[in-house]
């Protein structure tokens, strides 16, 4: 709903104010992404974990080239600002601490709240992204919700949801706050750093608390 307003709002807007849009974006990513990554890091029992995720997902996904296939893919279609769009905005929806905690505590408790709070910040957020990068922000929309819809499936369906609380969701907003500062610089031309071939470190510390728990650790 928010990309379809602000795609309305963009047709009225001159080619001024939109690279006006583009770099508040930019500039509001690397905000976010250094909020959540100083809120968190105090709270880490693992004040390391977050390097060593982004080493070992940084390798992984540049050996899957990750971040150049979904470039070629979205350039392809829609061309390369619209794609840098849809990464960023893809980040700032899915590694908040609501988009998070929010599934999981409507798998376990009922709780919708933080899922309605968080609708409504993305609805503001999409609503700027779709005046600066247009219509085809709505593809961020499907990918929202299969990032929320698997935490809300692994807590329902989990015996014991306590890794799914805590400490890790203090670990995947630091890296998330890394990731969204890279998708920062990339949208304000001064450092591309292919955020996407980092993704895979948000796989890290699931499989590192996974272990522990394993482990009885």
């Amino acid at each position: 709903m928010g990309s379809t307003v602000g795609s309305f709002l963009k047709k009225g807007l001159g080619e001024k104010y939109t690279g006006t849009l583009y770099n508040a974006m930019g500039l509001a990513s690397i905000a976010l992404g250094a909020n959540s990554f100083v809120q968190n890091m105090p709270k880490s029992e693992f004040p390391v974990l977050f390097i060593l995720s982004l080493a070992l997902g940084g390798v992984a996904g540049t050996a899957l080239d990750l971040d150049g296939r979904v470039q070629r893919a979205l350039s392809k279609k829609a061309g390369e600002g619209l794609a840098k769009g849809i990464i960023s905005a893809s980040l700032l929806y899915c590694v908040g601490t609501f988009s998070i905690v929010g599934p999981i505590m409507s798998a376990l408790n009922g709780d919708n709240t933080f899922l309605y709070t968080n609708s409504t910040l993305d609805l503001v957020t999409s609503t700027v992204f779709g005046s600066t990068f247009g219509i085809g922000m709505v593809l961020c929309a499907p990918i929202l919700f299969l990032w929320q819809g698997t935490f809300y499936l692994i807590a329902k369906l989990s015996a014991s949801a306590a890794i799914m609380q805590g400490t890790l969701i203090n670990e995947l907003a630091i890296v998330g706050g890394v990731l969204i500062i890279s998708s920062g610089l990339s949208i304000l031309n001064i450092k591309d750093c292919k955020t996407l071939n980092y993704i895979p470190a948000l796989l890290v510390p699931v499989l590192w608390f996974l272990c522990r728990g394993l482990l009885g650790l």
